[in-house]
Protein backbone atom coordinates (compact mmCIF):
# COMPACT_ATOMS: atom_id res chain seq x y z
CA UNK A 1 0.00 0.00 0.00
CA UNK A 2 2.91 2.41 0.71
CA UNK A 3 3.76 2.03 -2.73
CA UNK A 4 0.38 3.30 -4.05
CA UNK A 5 0.51 6.45 -2.44
CA UNK A 6 4.26 7.02 -3.67
CA UNK A 7 3.11 6.90 -6.93
CA UNK A 8 -0.18 8.77 -6.32
CA UNK A 9 2.70 11.42 -5.26
CA UNK A 10 5.06 10.75 -7.85
CA UNK A 11 1.97 11.58 -10.51
CA UNK A 12 0.29 14.48 -8.48
CA UNK A 13 4.04 16.23 -9.33
CA UNK A 14 3.57 15.14 -12.73
CA UNK A 15 -0.05 16.75 -12.64
CA UNK A 16 1.34 19.97 -11.08
CA UNK A 17 3.05 20.53 -14.09
CA UNK A 18 6.44 19.38 -11.32
CA UNK A 19 8.34 17.29 -14.25
CA UNK A 20 8.84 20.10 -15.96
CA UNK A 21 10.27 21.96 -13.17
CA UNK A 22 12.62 19.24 -12.33
CA UNK A 23 13.49 19.19 -16.00
CA UNK A 24 14.17 23.35 -15.62
CA UNK A 25 16.36 22.64 -12.63
CA UNK A 26 18.69 20.30 -14.65
CA UNK A 27 19.05 22.23 -17.72
CA UNK A 28 20.37 25.04 -15.75
CA UNK A 29 21.96 23.22 -12.71
CA UNK A 30 25.06 24.34 -12.19
CA UNK A 31 26.55 21.46 -10.02
CA UNK A 32 26.95 17.96 -9.35
CA UNK A 33 24.42 17.91 -6.28
CA UNK A 34 21.55 19.77 -8.29
CA UNK A 35 22.14 17.49 -11.31
CA UNK A 36 21.97 14.28 -9.23
CA UNK A 37 19.19 15.03 -7.12
CA UNK A 38 17.34 16.15 -10.49
CA UNK A 39 17.78 13.01 -12.26
CA UNK A 40 16.98 11.19 -9.58
CA UNK A 41 13.66 12.48 -8.84
CA UNK A 42 12.75 12.56 -12.86
CA UNK A 43 13.86 8.55 -12.59
CA UNK A 44 11.14 8.01 -10.02
CA UNK A 45 8.46 9.73 -11.53
CA UNK A 46 9.31 7.94 -14.71
CA UNK A 47 8.48 4.73 -13.05
CA UNK A 48 5.55 5.81 -11.54
CA UNK A 49 2.54 3.30 -11.73
CA UNK A 50 -0.56 4.89 -10.76
CA UNK A 51 -3.38 3.21 -11.52
CA UNK A 52 -5.91 4.51 -9.09
CA UNK A 53 -6.87 7.03 -12.10
CA UNK A 54 -5.62 4.79 -15.05
CA UNK A 55 -2.19 6.29 -15.48
CA UNK A 56 0.86 3.97 -15.70
CA UNK A 57 4.80 4.20 -16.25
CA UNK A 58 4.28 5.09 -19.69
CA UNK A 59 1.67 7.77 -18.70
CA UNK A 60 4.68 9.51 -16.46
CA UNK A 61 7.44 8.89 -19.47
CA UNK A 62 4.70 10.40 -22.46
CA UNK A 63 4.72 13.63 -19.91
CA UNK A 64 8.59 14.09 -19.53
CA UNK A 65 8.92 13.09 -23.47
CA UNK A 66 6.52 15.76 -24.56
CA UNK A 67 8.40 18.01 -21.91
CA UNK A 68 11.80 17.75 -24.23
CA UNK A 69 13.08 15.38 -21.02
CA UNK A 70 15.33 13.23 -23.61
CA UNK A 71 17.24 16.16 -25.57
CA UNK A 72 17.80 17.46 -21.47
CA UNK A 73 19.31 14.24 -20.32
CA UNK A 74 21.39 13.77 -22.85
CA UNK A 75 22.84 17.29 -22.71
CA UNK A 76 23.41 16.74 -19.00
CA UNK A 77 27.06 16.99 -18.34
CA UNK A 78 28.63 13.91 -16.49
CA UNK A 79 30.42 14.27 -13.30
CA UNK A 80 33.94 13.57 -12.64
CA UNK A 81 33.07 13.65 -9.02
CA UNK A 82 29.47 11.86 -8.51
CA UNK A 83 29.54 8.52 -11.00
CA UNK A 84 25.27 8.58 -9.83
CA UNK A 85 24.71 11.33 -11.65
CA UNK A 86 26.04 9.37 -15.03
CA UNK A 87 24.23 6.76 -13.58
CA UNK A 88 20.63 8.35 -13.48
CA UNK A 89 21.58 9.62 -16.88
CA UNK A 90 22.03 6.38 -18.37
CA UNK A 91 19.23 4.71 -16.55
CA UNK A 92 16.70 7.39 -17.55
CA UNK A 93 17.67 7.21 -20.92
CA UNK A 94 17.39 3.87 -20.78
CA UNK A 95 13.99 3.61 -19.61
CA UNK A 96 12.70 5.68 -22.80
CA UNK A 97 14.38 3.45 -25.02
CA UNK A 98 12.69 0.37 -23.01
CA UNK A 99 9.78 2.44 -23.83
CA UNK A 100 10.69 2.66 -27.37
CA UNK A 101 11.41 6.10 -27.75
CA UNK A 102 14.06 7.13 -29.75
CA UNK A 103 16.98 8.75 -27.69
CA UNK A 104 19.32 9.14 -30.58
CA UNK A 105 18.13 12.56 -31.53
Amino acid sequence: MRFCFLDERRMKIVEIGGAQHLLNMLESARDDRTRKEALKALFAISKSVFSAHSYTADAAAVVLHQAGAISIIKSTLESGEDAEVGNYKSNLLSRFQDLSYDIRS
